[in-house]
Formats: C-alpha cells, structure tokens, sequence
C-alpha cells in the first residue's frame, strides 16, 4: 500500500470512503495516506465486512486487500469493547501472513492506517530476536501479525493465545499452502474461538478447491467475493519476452539495464537462491549498485537491503519469489524476469510489482533453455502472448571475468544437472594460470650407513648334481677356524625338513686386490667356468659324506654371527663331519 498513491485513475472505482459507515479516527487515517476513493476489491469486501460477514477473496497483489481487511479490524476495535477478562499477549485481531516480508508490510500499512487509533500492534516471525518479540507480547497487544510458525512457537509457551481472537485474517492463503504451512495453518484455527463467535477474512490470489474447503470448514457461511485484477495490472504492464541461451542470460541481461535508462527501480528475479547471490557478484563487477534478498540470508540484512530499495539507495533488487507476493514498492518502473517461473501464477505475481495504484511499468522476461517449457502455461493462464523481442548483437555486452570468482580446475557440478546460470559462469569466467610450483624444502643428509665389504665370488670347477628336495645340511669348517663352544653344538637328533634356502647373490664381482679383497686368491678350475646355478659357483664345497655347505675361506666363521643364524633356523641336529 503506497502512503501517497493517485487518487484518479480507471482502477479506482466509483465508491467513496466516505460513502462508508467508518468511525471518525478510521477515516481520518484513510484521508492521511491520501486515499479517496476505493478499489473494486475495497468496494465489493467492505460493506460486507462492516455488516459483520465472512469473506473468501479472490484478488491479486496491488488491488489494495490489505488495507480492506485493515479497515475492517481498526473498525471493530473502536465500535466493540475489549473483554474484561483478555490477557495482555492475547490479541483482539490474528493476522496469518506465510513471509516475513509480507507481515513486515502488513505491519506497515497498519501503523499508518491506525494512527489516529493507537491499537498495540505486535509482529512475530523467524529471524529476529526471540526474546524481544516475547516481552513485546507480554506487555500486550490488539493486532498480532506473524508466520505460522513463530505464532505456534509463542502460543505453545504461553506468551500468547488465540481464544480472544475476534477478527483472524488469512492472507495470501494460496501461498500458505505451497509453502507447506496447512498443518500448522489447521492448528491455529483450532486454537482460536468457534466461527460462529469471530469474523473470519480470507483473501487469496485464487479460489481453488483446497481455499475453498478450507473456508468451509472454518468460516461462517463465508460470501465469495471475485476479482478480475489480471486485467487491472497487466493493461498497464508491456510485457515482451527473448529467447536467449543460458550461456547468454548475463550478456543481455547487462545489455537491457543498460539500454533502459529510466530503470531508476528494477526488481529482477530468479528461481533460485544460488543464483541470486552470484547474479549481484556479477552484476556489482559491472559496475551496476544491487541487492539481494532470499531464504538464506539472515532476516535482519534482508530487511536492510529492502529498506534501501525502498528509498532509492540500491536502484536493482535481485530477489526469489520470497519478494512476489505481498511487498508493496513505490515507483517500480521494471520487473525482469532472469528465470521464468515454474508456476505460472507466480509470473502474475512477479510483473505485479510494477505498474501499482494505477502507474504504468514494464515486464521482461528471459526464456532460456531450462525453464522455456513453463512459458505455454503461463501464457495460459495471463490469456495472451506475450510478444517476443528479437535483440540485435549490440545488445550483448561483452562479459568480463568477475571478481572472488574461484575457479575449479577439473571436475563439474557435484550433482546433477548444472544450476540456473552455471553455464553462464563457464562462459564468462576464463581459465586462471596455474600458480607457481613451491621451493623443495631443504632437508639434512641422511647419513650413510657402514658398508659391508662386498663378499669375493668363488668360481666352481665342475657341476654339482641336481639338489634333491630335503638335503641335510652340514657345515665344514676350515682348519683355521676357532673351535665352536659346546653351548653352540647341535644335538645328535635329525633336522626336521625343510625347504633349501636360496643363497645369497653376491652384489658385484671384486677383482684381485682390490679393497675388501682380503687377499684371498679364488679358486678357478681349470676346465672353464662352471654353471652359475651350480653349488661351485657360490661358493659351495662338496664333502665325499654328502651335499654340504661350505664356508668361504676368505670369510672366517664368526661365533657371535652364527650364534644368531642358528637360533632362526629349527631345531634339529645336524651332523658335522670332521675336518
């Protein structure tokens, strides 16, 4: 509702408000917005308000319903005296509203209306301080507003009730149930007094089936009320429509505020609340000053940036259809479209933010891609087509790359199909250069460990016979060898089997003197080399007893070393032939 709207115009209709048996304080507040004459909605729900009667609505955003249900409460306030017995956070007038934009509006338009009545008029709903709403309905109020949610919240604590309730109105009834809020909706009816003993006032954007039974159940033989309101906003509304791909949304959406210079207060909208957010970023890095307002951000900074629209501060408002039903904006010269809406009725909602209290706006409309398919039904249901607009190339601004914009370098969206304007970002965010790889962190050198001596081959002379599986195992001692302790004998009982050990490679050949050499001379047989799978090879001496193991002479036998190698072997005897 403006404060200062156009008193002439074909949308007003022939019915004064002073024609209308109102209270002194009530008319003197509708004089003080400046309204004179009534809409078709005010004129056709008043009289049957004032007479004491239920009404179910069908009117549109923009037709002023809500200051034909206010009138109606301020109205019944001043002429009925309060109960003796009310409580202080039990409310006269119960106002359901299904946003938080809405109730803050309705708020509005009632502190002006009513400043010539003073009623206590308490506002609840999520987002703000829980504890300051609370002590606002402790210390008592006549008109309470809110969402159903936080109403329910405040009335299962006590802070409030809804037996007192003498006038309940349900706004944009339609919309209660697309957000899913019928249950709780339900509970609220319940709670408050019979229907024979309130006056109930239900004001919708359709008369559906679901509004409808929902009126039957909870209101007095309620007196249906329609408006035709299309035709009163759309006449005035020059709709126009492109098809454009999503990849080119932002490249002609730059084009057409640019080219419309007497945009001075555009609302654009989209279906999403990702998308909202990022359309700012990339319309504020083109230099345009934009809002966003959407489900995700905090209620306090929503209303902020509302605020600044609302006085000119922020020239764009990009929003979801949380800002399509309900919010009254002076002077909206352009409703955009980015995202066509899935449900048609909310396009009426949408274009109905402009051309208000008999002004003139205009609608532009995107079709992309992804939501091209909601066009025939909203045409449908407007009763035309709107008439398609083919843009030239210097419509299109060229795109730069925006700012804070991280770049994924591989992989796509993480679900699905990509989001409304995902495209439009691979189109305009180019491929940023990998950053320079980092210094290698200096470490210390390890140290390095000992090295063993490398161990001398041992050329064999002749070929040994194939080893059988299960050998036993002898060990010939050289003669210089020390003597072996007692403690390190083997018992006199044969060695369980086992599998053979694959010998040892040695690691590289060492020729005659060289360093670790030990002056040992191998032993080459005269016959040529031996096979390199032959015991000779490694090293291996053959006794006349049997296949035995024979040390190198070069390599002393170590106590302590074979002390260690034969506590890992199995137990078992082993013979030890005499040298």
């Amino acid at each position: 509702m403006s404060s200062s709207p156009p008193d002439t115009g074909d949308y007003l209709s022939d019915v004064f408000f002073s024609d209308l048996p109102l209270p002194h304080a009530v008319r003197a507040g509708i004089a003080a917005c400046g309204f004179v004459r009534a809409t078709p909605v005010q004129a056709k729900t008043l009289p049957l308000l004032l007479a004491g009667k239920d009404v179910a609505a069908q009117a549109q955003t923009g037709t002023g319903k809500t200051a034909a249900y206010l009138v109606a409460i301020l109205t019944r306030l001043l002429e009925a005296p309060s109960p003796a017995n009310r409580k202080p956070g039990a409310p006269r007038a119960l106002i359901v509203a299904p946003t938080r934009e809405l109730a803050v509006q309705i708020e509005h338009d009632a502190l002006l209306l009513s400043q010539f009545v003073k009623p206590r008029i308490v506002t609840v709903y999520g987002g703000l301080d829980y504890a300051r709403q609370r002590s606002l309905l402790r210390d008592g109020c006549d008109i309470l507003i809110g969402t159903p949610g936080r109403l329910l919240d405040y009335e299962g604590q006590g802070a409030t009730s809804f037996g007192s309730v003498e006038c309940l109105v349900i706004d944009e009834c339609d919309r209660l149930f697309d957000l899913g809020f019928l249950p709780d909706l339900r509970r609220i009816l319940r709670r408050c007094p019979p229907p024979r003993r309130r006056r109930s006032m239900m004001f919708s954007a359709t008369l559906s089936w679901r509004v409808m039974e929902l009126a039957w159940e909870h209101m007095n033989e309620a007196e249906r009320v329609e408006i035709a309101s299309e035709r009163v906003t759309a006449d005035r509304v020059v709709q126009s429509l492109y098809h454009v791909g999503n990849s080119e949304k932002l490249s002609l959406l730059v084009g057409l505020l640019t080219r419309e210079g007497d945009a001075t207060r555009t609302m654009l909208f989209v279906n999403t609340k990702r998308f909202a957010e990022r359309l700012v970023d990339r319309l504020t890095h083109h230099g345009f000053r934009c809002g966003a307002i959407s489900g995700d951000i905090p209620q306090a900074k929503r209303l902020k940036i509302l605020g600044d629209f609302k006085a000119g501060k922020l020239p764009i408002l990009v929003a979801t259809d949380v800002a399509s039903r309900g919010l009254h904006i002076d002077g909206v010269t352009h409703v955009i479209n980015v995202d066509l809406p899935m449900d048609p009725e909310d396009y009426v909602h949408r274009i109905g933010r402009t051309a208000r209290a008999g002004r003139s706006g205009r609608a532009i409309s995107l079709a992309c891609e992804n939501y091209v398919q909601s066009l025939s039904s909203i045409e449908k249901l407007i009763g035309m087509k709107i008439p398609v607009e083919h843009p030239d190339d210097a419509l299109f601004v060229r795109r730069a790359p925006p700012p804070r914009e991280p770049v994924r370098v591989s992989g796509g969206p993480r679900h699905g199909a990509p989001a409304a304007g995902d495209e439009d970002d691979a189109a305009e965010t180019p491929v940023a250069p990998l950053p320079p790889p980092r210094p290698a962190r200096s470490r210390p050198p390890r140290p390095e460990p000992p090295r063993r001596p490398a161990p001398v081959p041992v050329v064999a002379a002749a070929p040994a016979p194939a080893l059988p599986d299960v050998v036993e195992m002898a060990v010939v001692l050289p003669a210089s060898a020390p003597e072996v302790p007692r403690a390190l004998e083997r018992p006199e009982t044969p060695p369980a089997p086992r599998e053979p050990r694959a010998p040892e490679l040695p690691e590289a050949p060492v020729p005659p003197g060289a360093p670790g050499d030990a002056g040992a001379e191998p032993s080459v047989s005269p016959d040529g080399p031996a096979d390199f799978w032959t015991r000779e090879a490694f090293g291996l001496e053959i006794p006349e007893e049997g296949f035995g193991v024979a040390a190198s002479p070069a390599a002393p036998a170590d106590p302590a070393r074979r002390k260690r190698r034969r506590r890992r072997r199995p137990a078992g005897p082993a013979a030890v032939p005499a040298t």
